[in-house]
């Protein structure tokens, strides 16, 4: 049987990330995919933001992580030649009755140590003169970065430290032991992995791994949740150079106008629960029909847009721990202080803010198994 020091399940951003951090550390490092190619999941199918830190409760790991990563990528983006533009985001009120909800926008990112400008109507128009709002939030540390790019930037790294990727290699199930673990992988050429550690960075497919992490107590299994977004594209360029986010409500932060490299405007994500089942079987077809629910959302803050001017673009799917109804849940970092194994790590609803975390996430992930990341 073939022995590593450390196997990442997952070629996401958050498992290259990992497999990069742990590959720094001087440990052999594999990280296996199931698919052909880097990144083919969630990774690929989001915004392309690069969050400030606004939105998630105070103390909270996507809270803290988001905003540490945040710096650690603009950073690494700057260091490894990664695309990405730091093109700042206005949060807009379209009433006055949305101001008090502004105001708490304002004060939770504060709390989480990110400053926002409150600005007027005539401010923001200055700024974004087709822009229709009561006030707004200037967020001037939100960018923009090109996501596959990035993921080949750490793979690149994972590869110089003297990592591996090995694609079209599924796990099959993992045999979690005191000293060590074998990892069952099938593809054309099944093998088994011996290994002191196991980091599941499986995004979608992360709690259907743990069912097959044997030794691992029940109810650390979690139950999984989908939540499709869809995103719809404009039809010409966009006349906004920042990003324009909506007053965020309870169902969640609203349809909102993100910015490609190219500056080409996209619309969404919207949140379409599905059932549970194989992320295998998702279907990321969208459906033209939903753009009709994106006009109203998006002429409140913009009015100038004009009938038939939205596309169906792309979607991706949310990897969930909590149904709909249910309070947004956090980061899971399933470690060996919560199950009791040595050197097994689940990566779990790691949704966003995941692609801005994603080095912070990887720190934490060593931190938990023992290990200190090195310093970028």
């Amino acid at each position: 049987m073939d022995s590593v020091d450390a196997v990442v399940i997952g070629a996401g951003v958050v498992g290259l990330a990992v497999g990069r951090a742990l590959a720094r550390t001087g440990l052999e490092t594999i990280v296996l995919e199931r698919g052909s190619a880097i990144g083919t999941g969630t990774s690929s199918r989001n915004s392309e933001v690069i969050h400030a830190g606004i939105y998630y409760p105070a103390g909270s790991l996507k809270a803290r992580l988001c905003v540490q990563g945040r710096r650690m990528l603009y950073a690494f983006c700057e260091s490894h030649g990664v695309s990405h533009r730091r093109c700042g985001k206005l949060v807009v009120a379209t009433s006055a009755g949305q101001h008090g909800a502004l105001r708490a926008t304002q004060e939770k990112a504060a709390a989480n140590g990110v400053e926002l400008s409150w600005l007027d109507a005539d401010a923001a128009r200055a700024l974004e003169p087709a822009l229709n709002c009561t006030a707004a939030l200037l967020s001037p540390d939100t960018g923009i970065v090109d996501s596959h790019g990035l993921m080949l930037a750490l793979q690149g790294d994972l590869e110089r430290y003297g990592g591996a990727l090995a694609l079209q290699s599924p796990v099959l199930g993992v045999q979690c032991g005191t000293d060590a673990h074998v990892v069952e992988v099938g593809g054309e050429m099944p093998m088994a992995l011996s290994t002191r550690i196991v980091v599941n960075a499986a995004g979608l497919w992360a709690p259907g791994l743990a069912a097959v992490e044997r030794g691992l107590p029940d109810a650390q299994r979690p139950q999984a949740f989908h939540a499709k977004g869809n995103y719809f594209s404009l039809a010409g360029r966009a006349p906004f150079g920042h990003l324009i986010y909506p007053v965020p409500e309870q169902a969640g932060l609203g349809v909102h106008l993100t910015l490609d490299l190219a500056g080409q405007a996209r619309f969404g994500p919207d949140v379409q629960w599905l059932e549970p089942g194989d992320p295998d079987t998702i279907d990321y077809r969208v459906d033209p029909a939903r753009a009709e629910g994106f006009y109203a959302e998006i002429r409140r803050y913009w009015p100038g847009l004009r009938d038939g001017a939205l596309q169906p673009a792309y979607s991706g799917v949310r990897p969930k721990l909590h149904g709909p109804g249910e309070p947004a849940g956090d980061f899971v970092l399933q470690g060996p202080a919560e199950h009791g194994l040595a050197g097994l790590m689940n990566l779990f609803g790691i949704e966003s803010p995941g692609l801005t975390a994603s080095l912070a996430l990887a720190n934490e992930a060593l931190h938990r198994l023992g290990f200190e990341a090195s310093a970028d």
